[in-house]
């Protein structure tokens, strides 16, 4: 009796059809059934749409898929992943895994390696899990600020147009044109003035310099110590001067005010004070009368006769 009968031979080319199928199944999943990987699980709150055997990536490149996916139906608030890792990744404590979604609806699970490399996480563990906080992410959180935003722009925007129309900025604008042309005016001036003037002025300012260094090399070869004497005794000259006057001075105030001599007798006797100022008021008393009446004083006659 042979072995292999075609019943046989049929239940075997099942067998290998059977297995085949499997395998193309996995393959096209992306699933190497011949390899051998390490399971870990992630416990995400919503998994944006994941689905089995997506890709799992860490640092950009694919390390496994996702194998499973269990919704916990005691907890609305928890989705279970299961993921194969090659065997030969080793996951950090820490480690936690992202979901990002691409432009085209796409759903991307990264893994963010923790921070200590020589404390290892064990097969079956479960990590936490969240979505990444994308470009698109970031701008739907913006959003209420930027709603919030829009009356105050346009507020702003009615200001703006408002005052853009008033003739005021109109003759703002002219005025920083003319201010603006009078700078460029001065600046001009300005540099002629460093092209020609500047030098003058320097050349002067060197000239005098020179001039105080020559003066400077005189005054050091003066002989000090021989002027101030000469100083010295000019001062004392005129101390001794001035010694003198003072004596004078007390001299004559002492003479006026003695009675021992003319000036003092003169200065200090009212009596002949008195006497004098009225000798003088006779005299001028006596020519005022000559005037008056000069035949009183004078008798002149051309034939000798005298009047009567």
């Amino acid at each position: 009796m042979k072995f292999f009968t075609r019943e046989v031979k049929i239940a075997i080319t099942a067998i290998i059809a059977v297995v085949l199928l499997f395998l193309l199944i996995n393959f096209l999943k992306g699933i190497n059934v011949f390899k051998s990987t390490n399971t870990y699980y992630v416990e995400f709150p919503d998994i944006a749409g994941l689905t089995v055997s997506n890709a799992v990536y860490a640092n950009g490149y694919p390390v496994g898929i996702v194998r499973t996916i269990n919704y916990d139906y005691s907890r609305t608030d928890r989705v279970i992943v299961g993921m194969e890792l090659d065997k030969s990744m080793r996951v950090p404590a820490g480690t936690v895994a992202e979901l990002s979604t691409s432009l085209m609806g796409g759903v991307k699970m990264s893994l963010v390696l923790g921070p200590n490399p020589l404390q290892m996480l064990s097969r079956g563990d479960t990590i936490r899990g969240g979505m990444h906080a994308g470009a698109m992410d970031q701008v739907e959180s913006l959003m209420p600020t930027i709603t919030a935003m829009v009356p105050k722009l346009d507020s702003i925007l009615a200001n703006f147009n408002r005052l853009s129309a008033d003739p005021a900025l109109t003759k703002s604008l002219a005025n920083t044109a003319e201010l603006t042309g009078n700078l460029a005016k001065t600046s001009a001036q300005l540099n002629k003035m460093m092209a020609d003037d500047i030098p003058s002025m320097m050349a002067k300012l060197n000239a005098t310099s020179q001039n105080l260094q020559t003066l400077s090399g005189n005054l050091s070869k003066v002989d000090v110590e021989k002027t101030m004497a000469g100083v010295d005794a000019t001062i004392t000259e005129m101390q001794q001067f001035s010694a003198n006057l003072k004596a004078i001075s007390t001299t004559i105030n002492n003479q006026i005010n003695s009675r021992d001599n003319s000036m003092g007798l003169l200065m200090q006797d009212r009596a002949l004070y008195d006497n004098l100022n009225q000798t003088i008021k006779s005299a001028d008393s006596l020519l005022t009368d000559l005037k008056a009446h000069p035949k009183r004083y004078v008798h002149f006659s051309v034939f000798g006769k005298k009047d009567k």
